[in-house]
């Protein structure tokens, strides 16, 4: 089940068309860095932007969304840039994309049309590969929506956030030429925090949501979505030792999560309308302490039967995170990690239970990159104050390379393989791409 295709029905042809490089989330890329026996080379660009993500296109043609992190003060906007690969200069940028007051990180896809898609808060734009706006649409949920994926027949789907004790989450799908409503919103029986996933396969398209207590499955039908009540797998107990899943890594026939995921700082966020905003500076540290006392969790259900595996690597209590783990089948490793208390975990999938196969004390908090073929995975260390970017081997965990890329802030955003043994960063503030030569 891995999609390391060049080709995904009804995206860009392209390697890396939306956050993660496919709708399963697996993060995988072909190639490698080669990081071990090179050095790294930073290129950073500082602002005050909500750097998100990058995608690419077509060949060497690279796109930047974001945000503005504009929690008090100013109206905040959304928007894109079309830069150089080589030297991050913007070769174009869209008009401020209005996002209905919600501070939040949203997303951007290549569509198989030809056109980037935006959602950020409220609102969905589709732009030309100049970045011009074509279209622009107010959802009927208002709430920030938290990332969008393109299904295998075109259409665009997004979900709006919520925590426990907010109601119940919407999908909603939207034609991608003229971004209007396919059906009503679908509403969902409990609340979401989570990014959304998708598969196909023998028995069709669905989508996979992180609830408040359940993983829900969604069969995507031609001009309707149905809910799969025969697989609701429970996650979390209402104990209140564990908080919320973060998105879900398809991989190996199962959907792999992490808990805990709700921090403080996003339940002010969410908490709050619109999402995000604040009557004055309110301190939004994802270094706070848990509102939880359990530690973090790597969770395993098979999405065939839904049977449930756990485990808990890490020692310390109140663990956190603000970024889904990633499984790669070729190495037999799913790798998790504690944002709060520190630690990053390779964990042995091979055996029935599964199993700590190492242990490293780096502190991520990113979405990564992994390259199968070398063993390499990308990810952030927070250390001292500072953002770095360091590369694992899988199997073992070994460091095998470490650069500073000039951010003071790091954040759960996403790692974007370059054209060549490359990764661009982002965060809030700074936007840089890495390389090995």
């Amino acid at each position: 089940m891995i999609d390391r295709k060049i080709n995904l029905p009804g995206y860009f042809k392209s390697p890396w068309p939306v956050e993660c490089g496919g709708n399963r989330r697996q993060k995988s890329v072909n190639g490698s860095l080669k990081a071990k026996d090179s050095q790294p080379k930073v290129q950073s660009i500082s602002s005050d932007r909500w750097n998100v993500m990058v995608i690419r296109r077509d060949k060497d043609e690279f796109y930047l969304g974001g945000t503005m992190p504009y929690f008090f003060g100013p109206e905040p906007f959304g928007w894109i840039q079309k830069f150089d690969s080589r030297t991050l200069e913007v070769l174009a940028e869209s008009p401020k994309l209005p996002c209905g007051g919600h501070v939040w990180c949203g997303a951007i896809a290549a569509h198989e049309n030809g056109n980037i898609i935006k959602v950020n808060g409220n609102y969905m734009h589709s732009l030309n590969s100049n970045c011009e706006l074509l279209r622009e649409k107010k959802l009927p949920i208002n709430r920030a929506h938290n990332g969008l994926l393109i299904l295998s027949d075109g259409t665009i789907i997004t979900k709006d956030c919520r925590l426990e004790g907010q109601g119940n989450s919407f999908i909603t799908r939207l034609d991608p030429d003229t971004l209007e409503l396919i059906h009503e919103p679908f509403a969902l029986p409990e609340g979401s925090m989570g990014r959304i996933a998708s598969e196909f396969n023998d028995q069709g398209e669905f989508i996979y949501v992180p609830g408040i207590e359940r993983i829900l499955r969604i069969k995507v039908n031609s001009n309707s979505l149905e809910l799969d009540d025969s697989w609701m797998p429970k996650y979390r107990d209402s104990n209140g030792l564990h908080g919320l899943a973060w998105d879900g890594c398809i991989s190996d026939g199962s959907i792999w999560l992490m808990d805990n995921g709700d921090i403080q700082s996003v339940r002010d966020i969410y908490g709050t309308e619109p999402n995000g905003r604040f009557n004055e500076f309110k301190s939004l540290s994802w270094r706070s302490p848990a509102p939880w006392k359990g530690k973090q969790r790597l969770i395993k259900i098979d999405t065939r039967s839904g049977r449930f595996d756990s485990l808990k690597p890490f020692e310390d209590l109140g663990g956190g995170i603000i970024a889904p783990p990633v499984n790669i089948p070729e190495a037999n490793i799913c790798v998790a990690w504690d944002s709060i208390n520190g630690g990053i975990v390779g964990v042995d999938t091979s055996k029935e239970m599964l199993q700590v196969s190492w242990l490293k004390k780096y502190r991520p908090t990113m979405q990564p990159v992994v390259f199968p073929e070398s063993n390499e995975l990308v990810i952030n260390n927070y250390e001292n104050g500072s953002d770095q970017i360091i590369v694992l081997d899988v199997r073992n965990g070994e460091l095998l390379s470490k650069a500073d890329v000039n951010s003071k802030l790091a954040n759960g955003m996403f790692l974007t393989p370059g054209n060549n043994r490359d990764i661009f960063y982002c965060s809030t503030g700074a936007f840089s791409r890495i390389s090995w030569s």
